[in-house]
Parts: structure tokens; sequence; C-alpha cells
């Protein structure tokens, strides 16, 4: 079978954006629409191995998912459970770290859209880990404010029950007792700071009293212009929980007038 008649096959089967390049002798470049949730391309080789065609990722794959995440995590618990299970369903083999797909009875076409669901699935365990970084981040959060403001100064979820009977515009944490109320915001990617820009700016409207404070997971990775719109309603904030966790028991012992050790 030629390669443009394989290259044909993976364009019937697959998409017509599948492309087909020369990379040495019996190797091709195989380029797909397909891509991890993160934006990255899969990376698949199709070569010619003891007279049998292989479709391979040439160990990208798994270099791709750590950059994110820690090898050793890779193989264990949920995520160790999500790789195997992409790779038992669509039969692709784990050879130290290069996984591959032998292409059989000539079916190039299925083989490849097989293979390209197995990488992207394995791509799952980069949600998963996002979703657990933003979990934790809000229990620790939490687990803060429980540990430095009493309990009967602060409330998690707050919202306005006159003005705002939908809980359309909730306050993360606001603690109360004085003049004006802190309200807090947990700020853990772009899509949060765009809701807290708009519900400070709904507050402002309202004209009740109260003091902003917005505490990221990590500033220096949100997307710059969220965080400009951020700053103009919101000047007092702390760029990371984690690194910042002493000034942050600092300046809320400092406004509930009472001093407590982190």
């Amino acid at each position: 079978m030629s390669i443009k008649s394989i290259e044909q096959d993976f364009i019937d089967k697959v998409s017509a954006k599948v492309r087909v390049l020369p990379d040495g002798r019996d190797r091709f470049r195989v380029f797909t629409p397909f891509r991890f949730d993160d934006g990255d391309h899969i990376a698949i080789l199709l070569k010619k191995e003891q007279g049998r065609w292989l479709l391979s990722d040439g160990g990208h794959t798994y270099m791709h998912l750590t950059y994110d995440i820690d090898e050793g995590k890779l193989f264990s618990g949920t995520r160790h459970q999500i790789i195997s299970n992409a790779l038992s369903t669509f039969k692709v083999e784990d050879r130290f770290g290069e996984l591959i797909l032998e292409v059989k009875d000539a079916r190039f076409g299925d083989a490849l859209y097989a293979f390209a669901q197995a990488l992207v699935k394995m791509g799952d365990v980069l949600c998963l880990s996002k979703e657990r970084t933003q979990s934790t981040f809000m229990t620790d959060f939490q687990a803060l404010f429980c540990e430095v403001v009493p309990e009967e100064k602060r409330d998690f979820d707050w919202h306005d029950p006159e003005r705002d009977e939908a809980k359309k515009y909730t306050v993360d944490c606001r603690i109360n007792g004085m003049p004006k109320p802190l309200f807090v915001y947990a700020l853990f990617n772009n899509d949060r700071i765009r809701d807290a820009t708009i519900k400070l700016q709904k507050v402002v409207q309202w004209n009740i009293p109260f003091r902003p404070l917005g505490i990221f997971q990590d500033r220096e990775v949100a997307n710059r212009q969220v965080v400009a719109r951020f700053d103009d309603v919101c000047p007092v904030q702390f760029p990371n929980l984690e690194v910042n966790r002493q000034e942050i028991v600092e300046y809320l012992g400092e406004n509930i007038q009472r001093v407590i050790a982190p």
C-alpha cells in the first residue's frame, strides 16, 4: 500500500485535515487536528518495523503530561486508572514510555482514529489535575479563614438577602463586625477573576459599605487584561495564597483587631 493511499485512508476515515510528511526511511509524521485540552497537538508517527506498520507517539505523550504533573504521580491513583483505561480501550501498547499501535489488515484509518483517541483520553489527567488544584485552593482558602477569623465574624458564600435573592453576586468570604466589612474573593482562574470584577461592580452600584480583598491562587499566570480590569475595582490584593500566607494572616488580624498566630 503506497503512502499516498495510506494518507487517503487517513483522510477518509479520520479527517480531511490529516497530512502525512516523510521523516526518514519508512517513517512519516502524521499531522491531525486532534489536541489535548490545553491546546497542544498530539504527536503521531507512522513507521515500519520488521515488516509491520506502527503508529507511535515517539514518547511525546508522557513527556507532555510531565510538564504539569510529576512523573511518579502519573502511575498511581486516579491518574494511573485514566491512562490504563485509555490504553486498554484502544489496545495501545506502552513500550517503555513510547506508545504504539500496530496497523492490522491494512486498516490505517481505523488505527489512526483509535490511536488519536487514546492519546486524547490520556490527556484527561491534565483536567483532573487542574480540578484538584482548584479544589485544593478553595479548601486552603477556607481553612485559612477558619483559622484566623472567629466563626461569628465570617460568612462563606455570603449574599445580600435584600438585593440578591437569586445569589448571583455572592462573596466568597464576608468578614463582618466592623463599619465596613471585608468582601474577600478567591481567584483561581480567569473566569473567577472576571466574575469577581462583575460582582464588585454590582456591589458598588448598591452602595453597600464594604472593602474588597482579592486573593489569587497565582496572579502571574492569569490573563493580564482580566487582571487589569480586576485591579480597577479591587485595590487590595495578595498575588499568591501560599506565598503570601503570612501577610494575609497579618492583614486579617489587623482588620479584625486581634492578632492570631499563623
